[in-house]
């Protein structure tokens, strides 16, 4: 057969000599032979017969070819690119060979196969390295790899491979073997990580092996190499398996290994790599050393990507607890005692930014309390490293801010285990920890001072058997400061004990106590409450250091400022002894005199906190070069705490006690001021915080820019908040309209964060006084926005946009409630407002389709188009979501308010628009909205019902200021906007419309008009009461309701027509009703109303009667009615007739040619008989009813000038005596009315000889007048009268009783039985009433004659009519006496004397009958 010639001819010469291949043999018989499959076959038969006679499986392996490649060896196989029909024939074939040479061998197959692939792995990892410790492969050798495992996964496929003996050949070869090779037998399934590291016989050096490969990766990853996220997937799949395995409860190996060697591999390992970062970071390692990218990298698998699918186990937190304690006491070293002396190089700011970003990711999974529980738990049982445990502590109180109550109570449980069980090494603990945690500023902890201060100025309260240790305690503290050479008598109120520089001098102390309180005083307008201490507990540094430092002579500002009027609220609280206050003032004065002395006086010159505040601006520039660096994230709260000290630094903090007492702001948005300094650095934080936020939201949006807004924030807050309010406020309420857009998204980005912590922060108080209730911070800004004019509504319109948009973004993720807490439910609304109101799209509903996404970018660009950006926020799902909360409505009652603050002169909209926007607003978009929503349900009437509440309750405001009687709906200093007002009348007049005409228009007749509801109601809420408050209060209600109803139609007030079965209809029943129960008390003069409330109702009066059938009758019905209802209404009408007449007459003419009304008539005949009354003619006779004449005297009479009044009056004699009383009542009210009206048209002298001639006509005549001081509603006369005076005059009646006292004549006060009975209660009321302080409205003023003054004057009023009485009642007959007693029972302490001798004449014998014949048997 031929197949004898092959060999020799394969290892003969060919042409040229040389040795020709078996492929090249082959190749000359496939040229000469056509394809003959059984040919091929039996070629294939032969073949393999041949190779199976070889004896060298290498050999062989080297040898094997295919066609698409030149040799077919195992080596050669993981380069071939082949098809994978092509390879999976290869592995069939090798795995063929295998079989049969191992069955030659008499050795398993799998140990075979597995020692030729862990050889073939061992050529893979011996290839040239690009490094000298490599961890990866290349890319050539990566394409082996692949191509080996995948025949290797043949193997385990066909069980032709063993992965323990694999595991063994792999460790033979460890010193070339690569990491990437072992992840990717993991990853693809060969042999896991945990069989690999399982089968090494030494643990040990296992551990020692991947602590040098991880290191080596680490670093590699770090210097940002080629395969960076191979490195990364590597390093991320190891930290998984070494936590999970390393950190799991129960261990649950799988296969046959052994469970033990496994955890405690993976637990060597990390221990190696946490305590090479740590002995890396002790040692000082240089920024950006190899080292240092190792640490860093390492220090990154602590975060949750890293951790990837095992984050949901409890694996981790197991592995973040175990790296804690390690951290917390490896290497410990330094003692307590170095820590306290060290420990201020340990803060926040001044740790490794490493050791601060590992710290922060443990954070992550770790709560605040498992920390604090942890640190606690670590110190009470084993050795520490104090710099570290300090450092972890600082940044607790930095990145959590409940890690300060935690803190705290664990620190308080400390020095009551220590004071309890003499436990020195808890109190060591306890001092350190609040040192440290001081050291963060206000923001993070309260201050050492205060805390060190309360153990030894202010003991606690313990039980009597501690109380030893305690004072054992305190002693020693004090022995221990006077060591330092600092006594407790001169320790400063404000000192910085945390502080390990020099001990500051008690004198400089003192100067920054002076400061700092000064500076307290100025924000709470009180003395601090740790001066008031000082004075008492620590008087010797209070008067030897404080008082001096404070009195420090100096030229007085002609405008006292905070430290004058601290000075004297401690002068009036007599804590400055008389004699040093003396001689401050007595240096002040000679400093006036010489000013060049003065100045020595002062204590620093204006450029000494030049230098703090150039160090506050550089690490402000710091701060925002981090921003747009994503590298420097680790660093920005280290900043952050640098700004801290640095901001205490340059306002001379240092500590911000003042934050403490501090309980409410006091803010004034009228006229905000700032002293210099707090200006300037005010205006440092707030430009750095808005460029802050523009360079961040650069590179990312406001979701991913991390804490650093909320760490800037709680800065700002701990140091300068009501600066920073107070700068918040002009820069808002007074300049907002000139701030640009940068300075809006920033400041509306603050404002978010203020809202996020608005729990921690004081409620401020806007009002003018500190009882006002106080506002949370969100809300503040509501108050700062205004939307009066085109400018401010723009600037509104930018800021709610930003802010909006701002938090939307920021807390997208997070819960609907943050954002609730970040913004108040008032800027939500006014938003809406502004949409609404200035872009007429908004109007229309929103389909499904319309909704956006929310884009913070657009915003920080210079070009910012604030409209697209308010319609896109308008739109936006999330925000459509929010709307649908209750208290974020904009309701129908807050457009009203929101729209009455516009002034229409300076409105962004025209008059037209404006028109427009009231009409969608009003009668499509809020009338057919439901109650829930803020709508009216459809109803009018409701909606007109809110309206006027609404322009009420804005009258009323603090945004009101202008509220004079004259003024025509005067709000806010300005004319209301009068375009409310008319959708009022139109929609009254719509409503007027709807009624049913069988039904008197308004309403049902029972129930009259919704507008008298509404003020019966306001009116109910207002407090009673006869003191000045309340009765401003009420009248200046009323008058907003008088001129309400001025501006509707007039058949409001009495309806549109009378019916025949009613003719008095329910509206006017209510407007008699106002009339006689407030109006005739605050809306009325001298017996009448104002002219244009009583016009009204006459026009509607006469409108309503000339619809009905017979108007002449109804008129007179009505107006008689008026006698006994409302009598007010026609004295009004009498008073303005003449201006009346003549409109009423031409209203009746137009539609009657018939006469006025028989009682319109009656008005007539009443003012022409006081006409002619005070003509020189004759006089006619008075007309009926008397009353109606006597009133139309009396204004009449008020007309007449003073000299021609007496001569007038003699015609008195002639008339009735009906007239003569009523005239004689108008006159009393008459001499009230010009005490109590300083512009009274009448002269109290005028009225008081008035009020003489009409008593002394009575007296001439013996008529009685005593009923006039005894009306009540029981009673004719009574119901009538008091129905015209108002209740302050009736109440007042007992002062013109007595004024008249001049006129009485002795035989009427003898002659008449009810006399002393008036003149007894008319006193004890006169009594009363100055007791009560009543009187003093009818004092006269200063600068009348000392006649009129006296005869004005209340208690010489009071002492003439008590020598009267005391006089009159001895001459009284016995029967006067009948009804005394009832008087004196209830009222006879207000004068014994007088009681007494009413008593005593009452019980006197009878009175002897002078007439009567004497007893003479």
């Amino acid at each position: 057969m031929a197949g004898l010639q092959v060999p020799n001819s394969a290892s003969g010469q060919g042409p040229g000599g040389r040795r020709r291949s078996w492929a090249e043999l082959l190749a000359g018989r496939l040229k000469r032979q056509k394809c003959n499959p059984e040919r091929a076959q039996k070629l294939k038969d032969s073949a393999v017969r041949l190779l199976r006679s070889h004896q060298d499986l290498t050999a062989l392996l080297l040898e094997v070819e295919g066609p698409p490649c030149k040799k077919l060896s195992l080596s050669k196989l993981i380069d071939c690119d082949s098809s994978e029909i092509y390879a999976n024939h290869s592995s069939s074939f090798i795995g063929s060979t295998l079989q049969d040479q191992a069955s030659r061998l008499g050795v398993p197959v799998g140990v075979l196969s597995a020692g030729m692939v862990a050889s073939s792995v061992g050529q893979v990892c011996t290839a040239a390295a690009e490094t000298s410790h490599p961890v990866l492969l290349t890319v050539e050798q990566r394409k082996k790899l692949s191509s080996l495992l995948e025949f290797a996964q043949y193997l385990l496929a066909h069980s032709m491979f063993s992965r323990l003996s694999f595991c063994q050949e792999l460790w033979k070869i460890q010193n070339s073997l690569l990491l990437e090779v072992v992840w990717h037998l993991h990853v693809q399934g060969i042999v896991s990580l945990e069989e690999l590291l399982e089968s090494h016989p030494d643990m040990h050096a296992v551990g020692a092996w991947l602590f040098r490969n991880l290191c080596c990766l680490c670093e590699q990853i770090e210097a940002s190499c080629q395969h960076a996220d191979v490195a990364r997937a590597m390093l991320s799949d190891f930290v998984q398996m070494f936590v999970l395995r390393g950190f799991q409860k129960n261990s649950d190996l799988r296969r046959t290994v052994e469970p033990e060697k496994m955890p405690q591999v993976a637990v060597d390992v990390l221990q190696r790599m946490l305590i090479f970062a740590l002995d890396a970071l002790a040692a000082g390692v240089q920024e950006e050393s190899s080292t240092h990218k190792t640490v860093r990298c390492w220090f990154g698998v602590f975060s949750g990507h890293m951790l990837g699918s095992v984050i949901s186990t409890d694996s981790p937190k197991r592995f973040f607890s175990h790296t804690l304690t390690q951290i917390l006491t490896h290497s410990p070293l330094l003692k307590a005692s170095d820590a306290v002396q060290m420990q201020r190089e340990w803060s926040f700011a001044r740790t490794h930014p490493l050791l601060t970003a590992l710290y922060r990711r443990l954070f992550v999974m770790l709560s605040p309390e498992e920390l604090v529980g942890h640190l606690q738990e670590v110190l009470e049982t084993q050795e520490v490293h104090w710099q570290r445990v300090l450092s972890l502590v600082s940044a607790l109180v930095v990145c959590f801010p409940e890690a300060q109550q935690l803190l705290g109570d664990w620190v308080a449980r400390l020095m009551a285990q220590a004071f309890e069980s003499c436990q020195l090494d808890s109190m060591v603990t306890a001092f350190l920890v609040v040192r440290q945690a001081a050291l963060e500023g206000p923001s993070a902890f309260q201050s050492y001072a205060d805390w060190f201060k309360v153990h030894i100025l202010h003991p606690p309260l313990v039980p009597s058997k501690y109380r030893s240790l305690l004072t054992d305690y305190i002693s020693l503290a004090k022995t221990r400061l006077a060591d330092l050479k600092v006594s407790i008598e001169s320790m400063g109120l404000y000192e910085d004990l945390s502080s390990a520089g020099d001990i500051t001098e008690p004198h400089s102390q003192a100067l920054q106590d002076v400061e700092k309180a000064i500076m307290v005083f100025e924000h709470t307008g009180k003395i601090p409450v740790t001066v008031m201490e000082a004075s008492i507990f620590r008087r010797p540094y209070y008067v030897s250091h404080f008082l001096p430092a404070l009195l420090t002579p100096r030229v007085l500002p002609k405008v006292p400022d905070s430290r004058v009027a601290f000075i004297e609220s401690l002068k009036r609280a007599d804590k400055i002894p008389p004699s040093l206050y003396s001689t401050y003032c007595q240096a002040c004065s000679a400093a006036e005199e010489k000013p060049g002395d003065a100045a020595l006086g002062v204590r620093a010159e204006p450029s000494s906190a030049e230098e703090p505040l150039e160090q506050l601006t550089a690490a402000l520039v710091e701060l925002r070069s981090s921003m747009t660096d994503p590298s420097q994230s680790d660093v920005i709260s280290a900043q952050v705490a640098v700004i801290s000290e640095r901001l205490r630094a340059a306002l001379g903090h240092n500590e911000d006690d003042s934050s403490a007492e501090i309980s409410k702001i006091q803010l004034s948005i009228n006229a905000p001021r700032l002293e210099p300094r707090e200006y300037t650095a005010v205006d440092l934080l707030l430009t750095s915080f808005c460029q802050n936020l523009m360079a961040a939201s650069s590179v990312a949006p406001p979701e991913r820019q991390g804490p650093w807004a909320t760490l800037f924030m709680r800065t700002m807050c701990g140091c300068v908040l009501p600066a920073v309010l107070t700068r918040l406020c002009q820069l808002l309420h007074h300049q907002g309209p000139s701030l640009s857009a940068p300075h809006v998204l920033g400041l509306a980005a603050l404002a978010v964060h203020l809202g996020e912590s608005r729990s921690a922060l004081p409620e401020v108080d806007v009002g003018p006084s500190a009882t006002d209730a106080g506002l949370p911070v969100p809300a503040l800004f509501d108050s700062l926005l205004t939307c009066r004019t085109r400018d401010s509504l723009l600037f509104c319109l930018k800021f709610c946009t930003a802010a909006i948009s701002y938090s939307l973004c920021k807390f997208s993720s997070q819960s609907r409630d943050i954002l609730h807490s970040c913004l108040s439910p008032g800027l939500i609304k006014k938003f809406q407002f502004l949409v609404f109101r200035l872009f007429s799209e908004a109007r229309q509903p929103l389909s499904q389709e319309d909704a956006a996404s929310l884009s913070w970018r657009p915003l920080y660009l210079p070009s910012a188009d604030w409209q697209r950006a308010a319609l896109s926020l308008w739109t936006h799902r999330t925000f459509r979501e929010l709307l649908k909360e209750e208290d974020v409505h904009l309701t129908y009652q807050d457009w009203l308010h929101l729209e009455l603050e516009i002034q229409p002169e300076a409105d962004a909209l025209s008059d037209t628009e404006r028109y427009d926007f009231h009409q969608w607003a009003i009668y499509e978009h809020f009338l057919p909205k439901s109650s829930a929503s803020g709508g009216c349900d459809g109803d009018l009437e409701a909606a007109c019902t809110v309206l006027v509440n609404a322009l009420m309750d804005f009258h009323h405001s603090s945004r009101s200021y202008d509220h004079s009687e004259n003024s025509n709906l005067v709000f806010g200093g300005r004319t209301g906007n009068e375009d409310i007002i008319s959708r009022l009348q139109e929609m009254v007049a719509d409503l007027e419309l709807q009624q049913d005409p069988s039904v008197p228009l308004g309403h049902t007749p029972s129930q009259g008009h919704f507008l008298f509801g509404i003020f019966c109601r306001r009116l109910q809420a207002l407090t009673s009461g006869w003191n000045v408050a309340a009765r401003l209060q009420r009248q200046r209600e009323l008058l907003m309701y008088k001129r309400i109803l001025l501006r509707l139609p007039s058949s409001v007030l009495c309806g549109s027509s009378f019916q025949a079965e009613q003719p008095i209809t329910a509206r006017c029943e209510q407007f008699f009703h106002l009339v006689n129960s407030e109006m005739r008390n605050f809306c009325s003069h001298g017996g009448a109303l104002t002219q244009d409330i009583t016009a009204h109702f006459f026009r509607g009066l006469l409108n309503a009667c000339l619809r009905s059938r017979d108007p002449s009758l109804t008129v007179d019905f009505i107006l008689a009615k008026c006698q006994t209802k409302c009598p007010l209404i026609l004295t009004s009408a009498l008073l303005w007739w003449p201006s009346l007449e003549p409109v009423l007459l031409c209203q009746w003419r137009r539609h009657c040619q018939s006469p006025l009304p028989r009682e319109l008539q009656k008005l007539q005949e009443g003012r022409q008989f006081a006409s002619d009354f005070l003509s020189p003619d004759a006089a006619s006779p008075a007309p009926n009813p008397a009353w109606l004449s006597a009133a139309a005297l009396h204004f009449a009479i008020q007309q007449v000038r003073e000299e021609n009044i007496r001569k007038q009056l003699t015609k008195l004699d002639c008339e009735r005596e009906e007239l003569l009383v009523f005239l004689f009542f108008f006159s009393l009210m008459g001499l009230l009315s010009s005490h109590l009206t300083s512009n009274s048209a009448t002269d109290p002298s005028k009225a008081l000889d008035v009020c003489a001639a009409v008593l002394e006509c009575l007296e001439k005549r013996k008529i009685s007048w005593l009923a006039l001081f005894q009306l009540t509603e029981s009673d004719r006369l009574g119901r009538l009268l008091l129905r015209v005076a108002p209740d302050q005059h009736t109440r007042l009646l007992p002062f013109t009783f007595y004024s008249l006292l001049s006129c009485f004549h002795d035989d009427a006060a003898i002659r008449e039985e009810a006399f002393l009975h008036v003149a007894v209660d008319m006193y004890l009321r006169l009594v009363q009433l100055f007791v009560a302080g009543d009187t003093s409205t009818v004092s006269p003023p200063a600068g009348r004659s000392l006649e009129l003054q006296g005869q004005g004057n209340p208690v010489e009023l009071i002492t003439k009519a008590r020598l009267f009485l005391l006089q009159l009642i001895p001459r009284c007959p016995k029967k006067s006496f009948s009804h005394i007693a009832e008087l004196l029972a209830d009222r006879g302490d207000c004068d014994p004397e007088v009681s007494t001798a009413l008593r005593s004449r009452q019980q006197a014998a009878p009175d002897a009958d002078l007439y009567q014949e004497p007893h003479l048997f």
